[in-house]
């Protein structure tokens, strides 16, 4: 049998080896009560994350394009499956956003990525390029787990913002993922329609969004928290 001691040292070590989840869990400062983390640790959190998301999906992108398209003559418009979202140009209009307004573009850019991140994944990993898919099919499994993580943490944000009084009750933007996905990229998929070209076209959308998104929540917490050094 342990002593008392020894399971403590355990228990403490399981603790520290936990990672840490974008969502509400309470802050533990050592010797004190836990406390539920504020609305400006709420944003640290999931700001860090869309920052990591951002950089993989770079990552991914500059990877894919150096493998596919070395001489850089991949030509032709892009059309990414978000373009129906009306999202501020520059910072001064997201600026100009009121706090409901950016938060509902927050969650529908990320809304909109669960599910094709997902498709993109495994149609990677049923493509014939085996050397680079079965790494480039990872990062898009990792993405895809990190936009949900990141957007079950905006909503947690959201829902803190309400409480406070920050922003209104009667808000449409907590609907489910699934309903803000266009269908088209969906359907393509599932008919295996796309090609080298198409996951880059998807890759390069998704670097575009991403980065949006981390500005976007960047600009909403000092809106929202103007007494922070922003």
């Amino acid at each position: 049998m342990f002593s008392l001691p020894v399971w403590v040292a355990v228990l403490a070590l399981v603790y520290l080896d936990f990672p840490i989840r974008v969502g509400t869990a309470a802050i533990c400062a050592h010797g004190q009560e836990c406390h539920a983390p504020s609305l400006a640790d709420l944003f640290d959190r999931v700001i860090q994350q869309s920052s990591r998301v951002h950089g993989i999906s770079s990552e991914l992108h500059s990877d894919y394009e150096q493998y596919f398209f070395p001489s850089k003559n991949h030509i032709g418009k892009r059309k990414c499956h978000t373009y129906s979202i009306l999202t501020p140009a520059d910072k001064e209009n997201a600026q100009r956003l009121g706090r409901e307004e950016l938060t509902e573009v927050i969650l529908r850019l990320l809304g909109a990525w669960g599910d094709p991140l997902s498709q993109l994944h495994r149609s990677m990993t049923q493509d014939q390029n085996q050397d680079f898919n079965h790494y480039s099919s990872n990062k898009a499994l990792e993405m895809s787990d990190m936009v949900h993580e990141l957007r079950s943490g905006v909503t947690k944000v959201a829902e803190k913002m309400k409480l406070l009084g920050v922003i209104s009750n009667a808000l449409g933007y907590m609907s489910s993922p699934e309903s803000l996905a266009p269908s088209s990229v969906s359907s393509s998929y599932e008919r295996g329609d796309f090609n080298s070209i198409d996951h880059h076209d998807l890759l390069y959308c998704f670097r575009r969004d991403s980065n949006k998104v981390k500005n976007y929540l960047r600009i909403l917490k000092c809106t929202t928290l103007p007494e922070l050094d922003c």
